[in-house]
């Protein structure tokens, strides 16, 4: 019989409870011994999809009628709640019901995973060790401090945790007391999880009174090496350019700094982003997740669909697309960052160079002709 059949997770454990009681940690240091190993959370950490979703197809699943229908069920059962919420910290109540219901549904899908277990067993793994540890030690903090049940936490394979699927390092630093019990529960009280939001995104940097973004029209010719979040212009040198609302309206007058994004391309839907939208993107740094933030935000709020249509394309380019795409930009003296398989911002940026060069529309999307260009051959999916 071996003598470690658990991948050396029970001598981890000990190096872990070593370095909790080094850090101060007390009682709930003895959690750390009933601990079990999680395999599968390894094999989600590990399996990164080869085809992911469209940009199209992740904002048609993600901002359905029906979410925005709940939605606006939700917002309207708090008004007191919301009202106070945003004179606290300036974050509108349409908001912190858009990133509810992205996160959890509203609380329909908590996470079923033993939390301290998965965050001891990621503590435990190679690839982010010094990470999960710090977390797995704020989460007995939490226990300690918030009189957390440990059988109780359960959550996201990755250690989120609650309504509002916080980390422990997230809970610890700004969740709050939202509905006056003299308690925290991110599981059980939707205000205590909202409060908490609010709060969090006041410490990103939440700018009251601006919203995240608009959808707009782009004129033809528009130069789209101009887009891209390290770009950056007034919104009155936007107008100048011929940009209008998705309605055909002006553009307000504000003094506000936006840039353009075009997530699926110059025939896909058109977006002016301000400093709000960073902030989204500081709790998830997915575009296209803060883009469905505001625009469900803004469903909930009474706003329309978008004026554009969304192309019917369901997955982006492969990983192995990409990074074939990127090492070709690389060999034509295009630097892609890092060759990884995803398409970051320092990949759009040599994709643009790339498009302008070749004479094709300089917006930074993979589309067929721009994969022609480049030599590799297109996916049909």
């Amino acid at each position: 019989e071996p003598e470690e059949p658990d991948n050396g997770f029970t001598a981890c454990l000990q190096r872990l409870s070593e370095r909790a009681a080094g850090e101060g940690l007390g009682e709930s240091i003895g959690v750390l011994r009933e601990l079990q190993y999680q395999p599968r959370v390894i094999e989600l950490d590990r399996s990164q999809p080869e085809f992911r979703q469209s940009f199209a197809a992740y904002l048609r699943n993600r901002v359905t009628p029906a979410r925005v229908a709940t939605g606006r069920m939700m917002l309207a059962s708090y008004p007191d709640f919301f009202s106070r919420m945003q004179r606290e910290t300036g974050v509108p109540g349409r908001y912190l019901v858009a990133f509810w219901g992205l996160e959890t549904n509203f609380g329909g899908y908590l996470g079923t995973m033993p939390t301290l277990d998965v965050l001891a067993t990621l503590a435990c793994d190679e690839r982010r060790s010094e990470f999960f540890t710090a977390e797995l030690i704020t989460a007995l903090r939490l226990v300690e401090r918030d009189g957390l049940e440990p059988e109780r936490m359960r959550g996201s394979w990755a250690g989120a945790m609650g309504h509002t699927q916080f980390m422990p390092s997230t809970w610890i630093e700004h969740a709050v007391d939202g509905d006056g019990d003299g308690r925290i529960d991110l599981w059980g009280s939707e205000r205590d999880a909202l409060a908490s939001g609010a709060h969090y995104l006041e410490a990103l940097g939440w700018q009251a009174g601006e919203r995240w973004g608009r959808e707009v029209r782009v004129p033809d010719g528009h130069d789209y090496r101009e887009s891209g979040l390290d770009f950056r212009l007034p919104l009155a040198a936007w107008r100048d350019r011929g940009l209008r609302r998705a309605d055909g309206g002006p553009l307000p007058v504000a003094d506000l700094e936006a840039a353009l994004l075009v997530p699926m391309g110059h025939e896909g839907p058109k977006f002016l982003v301000y400093r709000n939208f960073d902030v989204i993107m500081s709790w998830n740094r997915s575009q296209s997740y803060a883009i469905a933030v505001g625009h469900l935000a803004d469903r909930i709020a009474g706003g329309g669909r978008l004026r554009a249509t969304l192309p019917e394309v369901e997955t982006a380019p492969s990983r192995s697309q990409i990074l074939r795409l990127q090492r070709r930009l690389a060999e034509l003296g295009h630097d892609p960052g890092e060759p990884d398989g995803f398409i970051g911002p320092a990949t759009r940026s040599a994709l643009r160079a790339f498009q302008h060069e070749a004479g094709l529309v300089a917006d930074g999307y993979p589309d067929s002709g721009t994969l022609a260009a480049l030599e590799i051959e297109s996916e049909n999916r």
